[in-house]
C-alpha cells in the first residue's frame, strides 16, 4: 500500500508539471504574438507619417486626401497587427 501512494504522488506530481509546462509554452507564444503584433504596429505608424509627409510635399493631393489616406493605413496596419495576436 505504501508503495501505490508514492507511485501516485509521482504520477500527480508530473501530471501537474505537464500541466504547468503547457500553460507556460502557450503563455510565451501570445508574448510572441502581442511583441510581432505591436512590431506591425509600429512599423505602420511610421509607413503613413512618411507617406502622408511625402503627400504633402508633392502637392498631388488635398490636406484631407493625405490625413484620409493616412487614417487608411493605420487602419489597415492595427487590422493586421490583430490578425497575429488573435
Amino acid at each position: 500500500m505504501h508503495h501505490f501512494s508514492e507511485v501516485m504522488k509521482e504520477t500527480i506530481a508530473v501530471v501537474v508539471l505537464s500541466f504547468l509546462c503547457a500553460f507556460a509554452a502557450h503563455a510565451t507564444e501570445q508574448a510572441e504574438q502581442r511583441h510581432e503584433a505591436r512590431d506591425v504596429r509600429q512599423d505602420t505608424r511610421s509607413q503613413a507619417r512618411h507617406d502622408k509627409r511625402e503627400c504633402k510635399e508633392d502637392d498631388e493631393k488635398s490636406h484631407h486626401q493625405c490625413r484620409e489616406d493616412k487614417r487608411r493605413a493605420k487602419q489597415d496596419g492595427r487590422q493586421k497587427a490583430r490578425d497575429i495576436k488573435y
